[in-house]
């Protein structure tokens, strides 16, 4: 069935008041977000044939591009999803706020990203980072500031992301490239992207049904969700249109 996850949808206000003065209380309201159970499947079949012949273990490679395959299509969905008309996660870019929008439809100014930062509220800047794609990321390479100093900050330690403007950038295939309206950068505190797994993956490996054409079928399939639960938390740059 469905999760139900509860946010607050009001925050409390603070107010001044004299001694002695009775303080007026606000009643606290809540809104849910609902995770639910979207299936992701990959199945092939191979000859028995194939299966006798093979010089390597093939089950163990199937397993092995089965979990690729599913772990790619996660991350595209978990960015891009459109949500549950389509049968799939909600992605971040679904939900977002766009936080600047640049004055081009094909470059990317320094300024534009200064501002995307402070787009977004400060409590949600400590903990945030930078998702784009690799082309994205070799044009912001060669920005510069207004001394002629780079943006992009190399990391020198081991398992350290590089850093643009002090925070860690992390790079996917799936966020768009550069497109009139495309969402390019994404910036934000992305834990607060929830994301429901419903169990375990499942392997199975089906002989009988297709034991007539002397082939056995391989199948892999999970039960996943993801929403971002407090668009705020996380602004993207947006291409002009």
């Amino acid at each position: 069935g469905d999760y139900e996850l509860t946010i607050a949808a009001t925050k409390p206000a603070a107010a001044w008041i004299a001694e002695g003065q009775q303080i007026t209380f606000s009643n606290a309201t809540f809104s849910q977000k609902t995770l639910k159970a979207y299936k992701l499947a990959v199945g092939v079949q191979v000859t028995n044939e194939l299966l006798t012949d093979s010089m390597f273990n093939l089950e163990s490679y199937i397993l092995d591009q089965f979990g690729k395959t599913i772990s790619n299509a996660e991350e595209d969905k978990f960015i891009n999803g459109t949500g549950g008309a389509n049968n799939q996660p909600s992605g971040i870019l679904k939900d977002a706020q766009v936080g600047v929008t640049t004055n081009s439809t094909t470059a990317i100014t320094s300024d534009e990203i200064i501002n995307l930062v402070y787009s977004l509220k400060r409590p949600y800047r400590k903990n945030a980072s930078f998702i784009m794609n690799d082309s994205i990321l070799a044009a912001i390479r060669k920005l510069k500031d207004n001394t002629q100093n780079y943006l992009w900050q190399p990391s020198f330690a081991a398992d350290e992301p590089d850093r643009l403007l002090g925070y860690p950038i992390y790079t996917s295939s799936y966020v768009p490239t550069i497109a009139a309206e495309a969402k390019v950068i994404i910036f934000g505190d992305i834990s607060y992207y929830n994301i429901g797994d419903r169990g375990a993956r499942t392997f199975q490996e089906l002989k009988e049904v297709y034991a007539p054409n002397f082939m056995t079928g391989y199948l892999m399939s999970e039960r996943v969700d993801g929403i971002l639960v407090l668009p705020e938390a996380v602004q993207v740059l947006q291409m002009r249109a």
